[in-house]
């Protein structure tokens, strides 16, 4: 186990790298430059090359990405372009308030999702299969902003039950403002919900279909022993599904927090693609990256204790 741990995380190294590299390149490749944006049109050369050299803009490209890697490995990710305040402050924040979104939608969505998918399977061809596999064709099929669009419609326009943006006083602490959550939380978790569903009953059914299921009902095992053996068995494709939905959460919510006006990441990656801002841009996609390579790596290290093949 020790040895599948080291090298995955040898594998992980090499990924990281590339996804950096990958970051840095695409924001070069968009036209424009985000300091002559910010510029006034009468502001001098001069001093436009050394709000250039100040961001560091002014130097070769290859310089830029080893100046910038270099400083990002040590947490530090420059200045904003957009206000001159700290990269790092404005990011943690942003995640700090996403993570509670996606921890709460992922523990919905997945709860949901195997309970939905397991009835369905053990209930295959009657009514509450039909339901339950409808429930979750629909949470797949819905777009995020769409359903955010509909749920602030009747529960803040229509009936005012729930608060539309934001998530309140920040004097007070967020347990005190459970109803700011409700409906961001709610929208998140229909996707996660529909296609942990999917796959939960698609798994169970073929489990279910396996020569050792009808052996331990003719050892004399009762149905929950049965569907215990079921769920362990079902257990390592689930896990590598819900490592992947939760870095979706964390990376995929921008729709839902521009609707929300929640003050994630999301919405803070938003706001620096309209603004141009560059060295927000960059550690916000680089740190939500390296958050999904790290799931991707606890997935594959959860399956393994799991199941010991995946050692091999």
């Amino acid at each position: 186990m020790l040895l599948f741990v080291v090298r995955r995380l040898l594998q992980a190294i090499p990924i990281l790298l590339g996804v950096s590299l990958v970051v840095f390149g695409l924001v070069h490749i968009v036209p424009g430059d985000p300091i002559d944006m910010l510029m006034p049109p009468e502001a001098s050369p001069e001093v436009i090359a050394q709000m250039k050299a100040a961001f560091g803009f002014d130097k070769p490209l290859y310089m830029q990405y080893l100046l910038w890697l270099s400083r990002a490995l040590r947490g530090d990710f420059g200045l904003s372009v957009f206000n001159a305040t700290p990269v790092w402050g404005q990011l943690i924040t942003a995640l700090g308030n996403t993570f509670i979104l996606a921890i709460l939608a992922a523990l919905l969505g997945f709860i949901l999702g195997v309970a939905f998918g397991l009835l369905s399977a053990l209930n295959h061809g009657r009514w509450p299969d039909k339901l339950f596999s409808a429930i979750a064709t629909v949470g797949v099929s819905l777009p995020h902003y769409w359903c955010a669009i509909v749920l602030v419609m009747f529960f803040s326009v229509l009936h005012d039950w729930l608060p539309a943006q934001g998530m309140g006083d920040d004097s007070v602490a967020i347990w005190h403002r459970l109803d700011y959550l409700v409906l961001p939380v709610v929208t998140l978790s229909l996707i996660p919900m529909g296609v942990i569903g999917r796959l939960v009953r698609a798994t169970v059914l073929d489990i279910l279909g396996q020569d050792f299921v009808g052996a331990l009902s003719a050892k004399g095992l009762t149905r929950w022993p049965v569907i215990r053996h079921i769920c362990k068995n079902a257990a390592p494709p689930v896990l590598a599904l819900m490592g992947l939905q939760f870095g979706y959460l964390l990376g995929g919510s921008i729709l839902v927090e521009t609707v929300f006006n929640w003050p994630g990441s999301g919405n803070l990656l938003n706001l620096a693609i309209f603004r141009r801002d560059i060295p927000v841009l960059q550690a916000t996609i680089l740190v939500l990256a390296t958050f999904f390579v790290i799931l991707n790596l606890l997935v594959d290290i959860a399956q393994a204790a799991i199941d010991p093949r995946i050692r091999r």
